[in-house]
């Protein structure tokens, strides 16, 4: 089938509901379990993050076209620039208490 070609947009369909799928797992993970709050969040930042990752490649159409690496390589570096900016400040704070003038 050629990229140009009109049809049922099954991707869409199938990255939906597997959205659909994973926030309703978060939502339960969340009311449903007695687990520890550090492992209730940790379990949901992961599925946050695969969540993310489906939406980037099944509705942002991250790896078709021809820009398709240049935009993986820049989502890498924007989530890398997200990681540093939020890992410095938690440093940053971290030194806040320790120092008591």
């Amino acid at each position: 089938m050629a990229q140009n070609e009109k049809g049922f947009p099954w991707k869409h369909v199938f990255g939906f509901l597997l959205s659909i799928i994973l926030t309703l797992l978060a939502v339960w993970i969340a009311f449903s379990t007695d687990l520890p709050t550090n492992t209730i969040i940790t379990l949901i930042v992961v599925l946050a993050f695969c969540q993310a990752f489906i939406q980037l490649l099944l509705f942002m159409h991250m790896k078709e076209g021809e820009s398709g690496s240049w935009q993986a390589t820049m989502i890498y570096y924007g989530i890398y620039i997200a990681i540093v900016i939020v890992a410095g400040s938690i440093w940053v704070m971290s030194l806040g208490h320790q120092h008591h003038y």
